[in-house]
């Protein structure tokens, strides 16, 4: 069975795709099967990173290691009952599961069904977070007064959800990570005051922290072409600035901090 990896967010702009990208990429490069699917019906941003991908790799007459990104099926008709967005999911997990050793699922920055179903398949969910607490919002609500914890949000009732649907069914726990992005040099004293914050609600609701993507041109600029950071010498860039070579360490120390089952480091 394939090991799948959610990554999951209800807010946009967070870094979901980047991070997908990625991962399923530095995957690939060490020698495993990777399946990807976006269930973001309307923007398609990890979709549209791989076909970019496809399109440039084609002008340039490349072959770089890639994932097996696919669609979903459409919904068979008279599915007995069956909720057509379940159906479709069940689905496209099904034709991967027994080809793959990972499969990447990459969820809409809103709350949707697709997305529900795919947290309760999550084995590992990665939740990428903008450091800050309009985004920490999404994991907790904070007493404006003493910076407290008051209470979990929608989404952290969400994973709640799910793990108890996994206990239910007898799989192993969701090992959770949030991903700290765009970590910037400034703002010290809010850094630190969402650090904390996060390590305090770690203990209680359950989840991993781990140093993500620092703020960077280089992605923007990468997007364009689908590529990653793994594949820039593969391109002809012989010589990698000191912030690519830096942003090639924090995707280093992301895939450490992860922990898949099989995986070892080789970039």
């Amino acid at each position: 069975m394939a090991h799948i990896i959610v990554v999951g967010n209800e807010k946009g702009g967070s870094g979901k795709s980047t991070t997908s990208m990625h991962v399923a990429t530095a995957l690939v490069r060490m020698g495993h099967r990777v399946g990807a699917l976006d269930l973001d019906l309307r923007q398609r941003s990890f979709g549209r990173y791989v076909e970019n991908r496809r399109a440039y790799l084609a002008r340039a007459g490349l072959d770089l290691p890639s994932p097996d990104y696919r669609e979903l099926p459409e919904a068979v008709a008279g599915g007995q009952g069956e909720n057509p967005f379940d159906q479709r999911l069940t689905a496209a997990v099904a034709a991967l599961d027994s080809e793959m050793d990972y499969i990447i699922i990459d969820c809409p920055g809103s709350h949707t069904r697709l997305s529900q179903v795919a947290h309760s398949l999550a084995d590992t969910l990665i939740t990428p977070l903008n450091d800050s607490f309009v985004d920490f919002d999404l994991l907790a609500r904070i007493d404006s007064e003493t910076g407290k914890v008051v209470g979990p949000s929608i989404y952290a009732e969400m994973v709640w959800g799910a793990r108890q649907l996994r206990a239910q069914a007898g799989l192993k726990p969701i090992d959770w990570i949030v991903l700290r992005n765009r970590l910037g040099a400034q703002a010290m004293h809010n850094k630190k005051k969402v650090g904390a914050a996060l390590e305090d609600l770690s203990r209680r609701i359950g989840f991993r922290v781990v140093p993500g993507f620092s703020e960077r041109v280089i992605f923007r600029e990468l997007f364009p072409r689908g590529l990653t950071l793994l594949d820039l010498k593969d391109t002809g860039v012989d010589q990698l600035n000191l912030s690519n070579i830096a942003a090639r360490q924090e995707l280093r120390d992301l895939m450490t901090a992860l922990r898949l089952p099989g995986v070892q480091i080789a970039f």
